[in-house]
């Protein structure tokens, strides 16, 4: 409901100190209809979100938002409203995915996508939104996280000679932020319900293995900062550590929390003990790697 959503982003922006823009602006990813449409509702038709921060604050960067909800809802309040007004309150503009997911009838490649399109989508809007197009990450809450993972892992550079220009854009995102997310198939620790939802109860193996984000782990993906919790036990913290153990192995940089408070899907984990630092440690870390300037 329209109300829940603005209480949700009051209460962010209390907590950020960020003002932001009180209503995003919303960008259908294809106006003209998107492939694999099953109709012509809302339903079928993703959008982006879009919270552009402050003229006095902003800084250029930018981050495309994967709200959580196991592939069959999602989070729009806390992994969504709410973490685009924490990127405002640091120069960044949040760009929340409002993406397809096996509750509006739709499994694999369809989330994908709308991640790859968000992210063309924003280069190709980058002087009219204030973004870097070098500086434009993509996030990403459990099933969300898994989501902003394969974008980091399956990405191509545009068509040259594409008839939408949008079309032309890379998809590469230049960073990931993925928060307790979903990110092994087929494991002990594999959150079942994102992977039957993405990919349907008999999957082949090899779109499994395709589709399990620490296997796609290469030198080109973008470096990643990653966060999970002991007491996760809804998506394990494995999930995390095996996806740093993996860019580790491929030479990326990579930095990884595991905090020892807190259940699965806390977002921003206000009055946590421990955890609640989360969200600072990830703006030092956007800093070092030189995607928010130096204060």
């Amino acid at each position: 409901m329209k109300w829940a959503r603005l209480l949700s982003l009051s209460l962010a922006l209390l907590a950020t100190g960020g003002l932001g823009a009180a209503e995003p602006s919303i960008h259908l990813l294809w106006p003209e209809g998107a492939p694999g449409a099953l109709g012509d509702a809302a339903r079928d038709k993703p959008r982006l979100l879009v919270y552009l921060p402050e003229k006095e604050k902003a800084n250029g960067s930018a981050i495309v938002i994967c709200p959580g909800g196991g592939y069959g809802g999602l989070a729009m309040g806390h992994e969504g409203h709410e973490i685009a007004a924490w990127a405002n309150s640091f120069g960044a503009a949040g760009l929340i995915l409002d993406y397809r997911h096996r509750g509006k009838g739709y499994g694999h490649p369809a989330p994908l996508l709308d991640a790859q399109r968000a992210l063309r989508m924003a280069r190709q809007n980058s002087d009219s939104w204030g973004i870097d197009p070098a500086r434009l990450g993509i996030m990403g809450f459990s099933a969300g996280g898994h989501l902003a993972s394969s974008a980091g892992t399956h990405f191509d550079a545009g068509t040259a000679d594409a008839k939408d220009p949008i079309d032309r854009q890379s998809c590469r995102p230049d960073f990931l932020i993925l928060c307790y997310a979903v990110i092994a198939f087929d494991e002990p620790y594999t959150h079942r319900g994102s992977q039957r939802n993405l990919l349907g109860a008999d999957a082949d193996k090899e779109l499994v293995r395709s589709m399990s984000s620490e296997k796609q782990v290469s030198d080109r993906t973008p470096p990643t900062f990653l966060w999970h919790t002991t007491e996760d036990t809804g998506v394990p913290p494995q999930n995390s550590l095996y996806f740093y153990l993996a860019m580790k192995k491929a030479g990326v940089p990579a930095e990884l929390h595991i905090f020892e408070k807190g259940r699965h899907g806390v977002g921003l984990a206000r009055n946590i003990p421990g955890t609640s630092a989360w969200p600072d440690r990830c703006v030092e870390w956007l800093r070092v790697r030189g995607v928010l300037p130096t204060p």
